[in-house]
């Protein structure tokens, strides 16, 4: 597109400044001390919509923090896309392990990003690749060159589930009504070998709780003679998961879509050193399913893992306590055609009846969503491949996503749109981790890239 280079080589400071700022408030969805900077954090993109170029901005209130939408109708008979992003961000914890203050952006050289990476909580999921679009969107309009009609839904509850997202968009289809959907949420192979996410693996979260005696107890005069909760939810946890790392639950694979050797094969021919990923993990061996390869059990097959485990004494020094409770939070990923109230059930029914007399069982659902394939033979597909080969100057590969974003289902099943996810990260920006970040290289080549989707999709719909 005319002087796109040049308008980002001209505003690259600017627009590295406004992200910093952005990235600076703790907008943590999670943990209701960081409440007025979600809410403050929704008010800046807000202003930044506003200030982009869209002529309707509002704040939309919801039973949980607010939806920012945005639009910039120029006429019915052209396309409309809709733009989904989060200003939420993930808990920074464990601070301790952070080079550099989470909430204090510093821009640092690194191996893969060597014009510099920020390093900020959210700086790639999601604040990052969501203001890809907002500078994108910008550009467009400054330069006169927005071809179709764009509408913008930036929640702040992603990180927590979209537990009112959900009832917003039903509540809103026409508002909402589009084309197509345009999320930047996910990764690419590299920067030398871009991708274009095809699929996303669904969610069912959980927290289980195992009591035992009505208080803690000595470990000595207690120990051996009454059911440690710790104990047992650890043998209850480990039953899991056979010797094959095979999920145990009764059930649990019934509906899991198997893909052809053909389909694996095609899977196979992205780049991928397996020495490279365990030596960026600090790791000797990977682990996981028998029969399957590390970027198939990443992606294509679900998952059970421990989130986070606790009880009992953890302080400093000794103290000979038989506790209680115990308590862990787990997360299933899955995949097509799991259902994931379905599999939180299972999972329920199951880890219930695992439980030996002398304790007390809770498990309490937090939230999940369903997974999602897109298909490569669509409008949106073609025109974000075309966009990459114009900026990239090589075709991106299809690759299915590890990840989840449980709200693409629902648009697809509320909106009946599809969705084309444009992500510009890459897996080794340790999203949720600590020291989290995002290439600078990767968030101007967003901002160049998106308004070729516009255009190339644009004039495919007309066609």
């Amino acid at each position: 597109m005319q002087d796109i280079s040049a308008y980002i080589s001209q505003n690259k400071d600017r627009f590295l400044n406004e992200l910093i700022e952005l990235l600076k408030i703790p907008s943590i969805s999670a943990d209701k001390a960081y409440a007025k900077d979600v809410i403050k954090t929704a008010a800046v993109v807000k202003k930044s919509l506003a200030d982009a170029g869209c002529d309707t901005v509002e704040i939309c209130e919801t039973a949980g923090y607010p939806i920012v939408y945005g639009e910039k109708l120029i006429d019915p008979n052209l396309p409309t896309i809709l733009v989904y992003g989060h200003y939420d961000v993930q808990p920074p914890d464990p601070i301790e392990l952070w080079d550099s203050p989470p909430f204090d952006p510093v821009i640092k050289k690194t191996q893969l990003h060597p014009e510099g990476a920020i390093f900020a909580r959210g700086s790639c999921d999601d604040k990052g690749q969501m203001y890809m679009h907002v500078k994108a969107f910008e550009y467009m309009i400054q330069a006169n060159q927005l071809p179709c009609n764009v509408k913008f839904m930036i929640e702040g509850e992603e990180e927590v589930g979209s537990d009112n997202l959900g009832l917003f968009v039903a509540a809103n289809r026409e508002k909402l009504a589009n084309d197509i959907i345009l999320i930047s949420d996910t990764s690419m192979i590299s920067n030398d070998v871009p991708s274009i996410s095809t699929g996303l693996r669904g969610l069912s979260y959980v927290e289980v709780e195992v009591t035992g005696p009505n208080k803690d107890l000595h470990s000595g005069v207690y120990g051996g003679a009454v059911a440690n909760p710790i104990n047992i939810l650890s043998k209850m946890i480990a039953s899991l998961q056979d010797d094959q790392n095979r999920i145990t639950i009764p059930g649990f694979y019934d509906k899991v879509e198997n893909l052809s050797k053909a389909e694996r094969a095609k899977m196979a021919e992205a780049p991928f050193s397996l020495e490279a990923y365990k030596k960026d993990l600090g790791i000797d061996a990977v682990y996981g399913e028998e029969g399957y390869t590390t970027n198939e059990r990443n992606s294509i097959r679900p998952t059970l893992d421990v989130n986070g485990i606790w009880g009992g004494y953890i302080g400093e020094g000794a103290k000979t306590v038989l506790p209680s409770k115990a308590f862990a939070k787990i997360s299933m990923r899955l995949v097509p055609n799991q259902d994931w109230n379905e599999i939180t059930d299972l999972f329920t029914k199951h880890f219930l009846s695992l439980a030996p007399k002398g304790v007390k069982v809770k498990v309490t659902p937090h939230h999940g969503g369903q997974g999602y394939v897109t298909p490569i033979d669509s409008l949106g597909y073609a025109a974000a491949e075309k966009a990459y080969e114009k900026t990239f100057g090589k075709k991106p590969l299809p690759q299915r996503g590890g990840g989840s974003i449980p709200i693409v289902a629902l648009f697809e099943e509320e909106l009946k749109s599809k969705t084309i996810l444009m992500g510009f990260g890459l897996d080794s920006d340790v999203i949720h981790s600590p020291n989290e970040h995002f290439g600078v290289w990767n968030y101007l080549k967003g901002i160049e890239t998106i308004p070729y989707f516009y255009k190339y999709y644009t004039e495919m719909s007309k066609g």
